[in-house]
C-alpha cells in the first residue's frame, strides 16, 4: 500500500452520492467519527474488473452501521452500483475498494442522534498486503500485547473503526521486532485472529481448525475458504483453540480480503511450513476470485 500519500492522489472518490475529485473528499476536524470512532467500513477486492462478494460486503456495511446505532442513507443496491461506478471512473481492474460510513459534525459530544450520516467509496490499485517474499515462505507472527474484547464490552461483530485501535497498536509492537503481523488472543486467552485476518490451523488429524468467531469478525473470506475446504472433502472444525495447541500444528494460514490466503511460517517459537492443504486452498481461492485467470491473462 505504498505510493503517494492517500490524501494527495489523482482520481475520483464517491462521496454522498456523487463522484468528487480525490483531493476534495474531505471532512471537518470536529467530525464525530474522528473523536468517538462512530464509523464503519469495508475492504473489498476487484479482480479482472469484478468486485468479489460485493453484495455480501455491502450487506455487512449496513449491519455494522446498525450495530453502531445508525442507518445508512443509501441502499445495498445503491452502494453496490457506487462501488462499481467508482472502480470504472478510476480505471481499476485489479484493486482495492474501501467503502466507509460515518457520523458527521453536527454534534460534538458522546451523544450523536442529530449527526448526518455520510458514505464514501475510494478505490486504488492493489499490491500484496504482505511482501511476496514473506508470503511465499510464510509470514512471521508474534502474539500481540492486546486482546480481543468480550462480546459484552464492544460491538465485536461489526467492522467498526474503533475495534482496530488495538490492531494498530499490536501490529506496530511486533513489526518493531521484525515480525510481519501479530496473533491476537481473546479476553479468555484463546486464539482469535491476526490484526486484520482470520486464522486456520491444520493439526495432526488433517482436519482444518479455526476459532469460533464469537468475539471477532466472521470474515467473508473466512466463510469462502471454509466452503472451498468442504468442497474438497476437508473437515472444518470451528472451536476454541488454545495457544499451546500450536505445538501440534503442521500448517497455519490467514484469510482476509487483503491477505487472501497467506501461509504462516512461524508464531512465536512455533515453526510451520506451507503444506498441501494451504497450497490447495490458495489455488482454489485464486480461482474463485478470478485472480488466477487475471494472472494468466497478464502473463500471456
Amino acid at each position: 500500500m505504498g505510493g503517494p500519500s492517500f490524501d494527495d492522489r489523482d482520481g475520483l472518490i464517491w462521496y454522498d452520492g456523487e463522484l468528487v475529485p480525490w483531493r476534495d473528499a474531505t471532512l471537518h476536524v470536529l467530525t464525530h467519527a474522528l473523536h468517538y470512532a462512530s464509523a464503519v467500513f469495508e475492504g473489498e477486492r476487484a479482480y479482472a474488473g469484478n468486485i468479489f462478494k460485493l453484495t455480501e460486503h455491502t450487506e455487512r456495511l449496513h449491519a455494522s452501521a446498525e450495530a453502531l446505532g445508525f442507518e445508512l442513507p443509501f441502499s445495498v443496491a445503491e452502494i453496490d452500483r457506487a462501488c462499481e461506478e467508482t472502480c470504472k471512473a478510476n480505471g481499476i481492474v485489479d484493486g482495492y475498494v474501501r467503502p466507509v460510513a460515518w457520523r458527521g459534525s453536527e454534534m460534538m459530544g458522546v451523544s450523536a442522534q442529530e449527526t448526518a450520516i455520510h458514505v464514501a467509496i475510494a478505490t486504488w490499485p492493489w499490491s500484496s498486503y504482505f511482501s511476496p517474499e514473506a508470503r511465499m515462505k510464510g509470514i512471521r507472527l508474534k502474539t500481540a500485547p492486546w486482546r480481543r474484547p468480550a462480546p459484552g464490552t464492544a460491538p465485536v461483530h461489526a467492522k467498526a473503526a474503533g475495534l482496530y485501535m488495538i490492531c494498530t497498536l499490536s501490529k506496530h509492537a511486533v513489526e518493531s521486532e521484525g515480525y510481519d503481523d501479530a496473533l491476537m488472543l481473546d479476553w479468555r486467552g484463546q486464539i482469535a485472529e491476526s490484526t486484520g485476518a482470520n486464522i486456520f490451523v491444520v493439526m495432526g488429524d488433517d482436519r482444518l481448525h479455526t476459532p469460533t468467531p464469537d468475539c471477532f469478525l466472521d470474515g467473508i473470506t473466512r466463510r469462502t475458504v471454509i466452503g472451498l475446504a468442504e468442497a474438497r472433502g476437508i473437515e472444518v472444525v470451528e472451536r476454541a483453540i488454545l495457544p499451546e495447541e500450536l505445538a501440534n500444528a503442521t500448517e497455519v494460514f490467514l484469510t482476509g480480503t487483503a491477505a487472501e490466503v497467506t501461509p504462516v511460517g512461524s508464531i512465536d517459537d512455533h515453526q510451520f511450513a506451507p503444506g498441501e492443504t494451504t497450497r490447495a486452498l490458495m489455488e482454489d481461492y485464486d480461482k474463485a476470485t478470478g485472480k488466477a485467470a487475471a494472472d494468466a491473462a497478464s502473463a500471456a
